[in-house]
C-alpha cells in the first residue's frame, strides 16, 4: 500500500473532528470512481447499523457496526455516504450508497461530487 495523501488524511480528520457530513469529494481507487459526501466514521457505522437492522435478512450484522473502533492515530479510512460508483453515464447505485475506502487505496481524486442529468 502506497504511503497516503497527506492533505486526503486532513480532510479526513476535519470531517472526523468536525462532526461533519458536508464534504463533497470523488476519489479514484482501483479503477473505480465513487463520488459523494464523507461522513465521519461513527455517523456512517450507525447508519450503516440502521438500514441492516431494518433488514429482514441481515439485521444480525447491525451490531458489528454498532461496536465501537479504536481512533489511535490519524483516520485511515474514507467513509462516504450518499456516493455511487460512477460507471459511464450512470451513479450506481442511484440513490447513494454507504462506501468505506481506505486512504491509502486512492491514487487521484478532487473536491466535489460528480452527478449526471438526461439533459
Amino acid at each position: 500500500m502506497a504511503k497516503p495523501d497527506e492533505l486526503l488524511v486532513d480532510i479526513a480528520a476535519r470531517v472526523e473532528s468536525g462532526h461533519s457530513n458536508q464534504m463533497s469529494l470523488t476519489v479514484v481507487t482501483h479503477g473505480a470512481v465513487i463520488t459523494g459526501r464523507l461522513a465521519p466514521e461513527a455517523v456512517w457505522r450507525q447508519r450503516v447499523s440502521e438500514v441492516l437492522a431494518d433488514s429482514e435478512r441481515l439485521g444480525e450484522f447491525a451490531g458489528v457496526f454498532t461496536a465501537s473502533a479504536p481512533h489511535d492515530g490519524p483516520p485511515t479510512h474514507l467513509h462516504f455516504h450518499v456516493a455511487r460508483i460512477l460507471q459511464g453515464t450512470v451513479g450506481i447505485p442511484e440513490t447513494g450508497g454507504m462506501y468505506r475506502v481506505p486512504i491509502g487505496d486512492v491514487g487521484a481524486w478532487t473536491v466535489g461530487d460528480f452527478s449526471y442529468s438526461d439533459g
